[in-house]
């Protein structure tokens, strides 16, 4: 850069503000920590004799660019947005990107140093990997416990969801899992609650009370979420459905009755005169419909499984419906008789297994008795091991009865599932929706099944909404 000292013979105002040899342009500010007011700012005013240059130095730095590190800083504020970026992106790096950015200190380092026991140790059977770093969280499980506390304590409770579950399958933690410390430091998820099923057999007697202080602070959560929805969705289906049009006067629904019979209004009269009068069903107690829940229980719907178990538990709440939960892998358990307890449900469950379908609509077609007020829901990935024909049959003899048949690839929050698409496709040409359904849409599907509308355009529409 020029030397400006030697072509003004007397200092300016700015020459005294600045050193000779790098004066501040009027149209180029001096660096943020220069001018702002915590660090002696002066006012406007006193700044203005720097601000009118001499003429011979317009021309030589008009065009002379400032330095990346003076361009980062030159506006007040900009530093500060600079470093957060360096800092997001050493945090999403991790210690790859320590020599570029520095290292992680106070709680970043500790939050980087969480992520890297889980996402820079290779996880299972990558030795290389963990030869390169101390980190990992080892075999011990007092070590993952502590593991567990830092994560929920520097992370929002959907991460810790996310990284527990990668941590039981990067680093092989399902074993830890039967050890009640580590179930104590845990985030209760759903999730979580699968994978604790899956280990219901291996389980010892010290470690299920505290997995079923989990399952059931997770089976609580859901219920809080869906038990409202489902009875109001339900309850209001079963009332539509139960309209009728020969009412007793106080049963006359006088919006619907006026609407249906608007053509027969009489001008002369000033008033219509029904020809078809619409009420109410009257209030029951009685049963209305029958709903058998058959649910494939198979290591890849577990948290359809969970869900599952929830929603019967809530339906079997509701008098207006007679509800029946049925799981199956390779044999049949009827968990009907446990629905008043959906903690019990989910531990009656055997998560894992192979898959016979047809064995498990066999059964499920002796609980249905009246089949025009029945509602059939399979929950299942179509994986079929047993006899594929009959399966398909078995569907056919129950839609042609009457009965309303849906089968939900999935039912759970976890995006589109795997499934068998030769079935899928077999079961839509018998006019059986075949489609994954999340637990927030699952009460308007079954209020659309008790008012047997098109369950294949419910189906479309729900695909295109998700």
């Amino acid at each position: 850069m020029t030397d400006f000292s030697d072509m003004s013979p007397e200092p300016t105002p700015a020459d005294e503000l600045a050193p000779s040899h790098e004066p501040a342009p009027s149209h180029e500010p001096a660096p943020a920590h220069e001018w702002t007011p915590s660090h002696g700012s002066a006012p406007s005013s006193e700044r203005a004799p720097s601000q009118e240059p001499a003429p011979s130095q317009e021309p030589a730095l008009s065009h002379e660019p400032a330095p990346s590190h003076e361009r980062a800083s030159s506006r007040e504020g900009e530093g500060e947005p600079a470093r957060e970026r360096a800092r997001r992106w050493r945090m999403v790096l991790g210690g790859p990107a320590e020599e570029a950015l520095g290292k992680a200190e106070g709680r970043d380092g500790q939050m980087d140093a969480a992520m890297a026991a889980l996402y820079d140790s290779g996880g299972p059977g990558d030795s290389e990997a963990g030869s390169r770093r101390s980190a990992g969280l080892g075999g011990s499980a007092p070590k993952v416990a502590r593991w567990l506390g830092d994560i929920r304590e520097y992370f929002p409770s959907t991460v810790v969801q996310v990284m527990q579950s990668d941590a039981i399958e990067r680093l092989d933690l399902t074993r830890l899992l039967l050890e009640p410390e580590m179930l104590a430091a845990v985030e209760p998820d759903v999730h979580l609650v699968g994978t604790l099923l899956s280990l219901n057999r291996v389980m010892p007697a010290k470690t299920k009370e505290a997995a079923r202080a989990v399952v059931q602070t997770v089976v609580e959560q859901l219920e809080k979420r869906i038990s409202q929805k489902t009875r109001a969705a339900v309850s209001g289906a079963l009332n539509r459905a139960s309209r009728i049009n020969r009412p007793r006067h106080a049963d006359i629904d006088w919006d619907k009755t006026i609407r249906a019979n608007l053509k027969h209004y009489q001008a002369s009269l000033g008033t219509v005169i029904p020809e078809r009068l619409v009420g109410y069903g009257r209030r029951t107690t009685a049963v209305q419909r029958d709903v058998v829940l058959c649910v494939d229980q198979s290591g890849s719907m577990a948290s359809s499984v969970v869900f599952s178990g929830v929603f019967a538990a809530v339906l079997a709440s509701m008098r207006s419906l007679r509800t029946s939960l049925v799981v199956f892998d390779t044999a049949v358990v009827d968990l009907t008789d446990q629905l008043s307890d959906p903690v019990e449900v989910l531990f009656g469950t055997q998560l894992g297994g192979g898959t016979d379908i047809n064995r498990a609509i066999a059964y499920s077609q002796q609980l249905i008795t009246r089949p025009r007020d029945s509602i059939f829901v399979l929950i299942s990935d179509l994986y079929e091991g047993g006899v594929r024909e009959q399966m398909l049959r078995r569907v056919a003899e129950m839609t042609a009865a009457g009965v309303q048949v849906v089968v939900l690839l999935a039912l759970s929050d976890e995006g589109a599932p795997a499934y068998d698409h030769e079935n899928a496709a077999a079961l839509a040409a018998l006019g059986v929706p075949a489609f994954a359904c999340t637990p927030d849409a699952f009460p308007d599907l079954m209020a659309a099944a008790i008012e047997r509308r098109d369950l294949m355009a419910f189906a479309e529409r729900l695909v295109t909404t998700m």
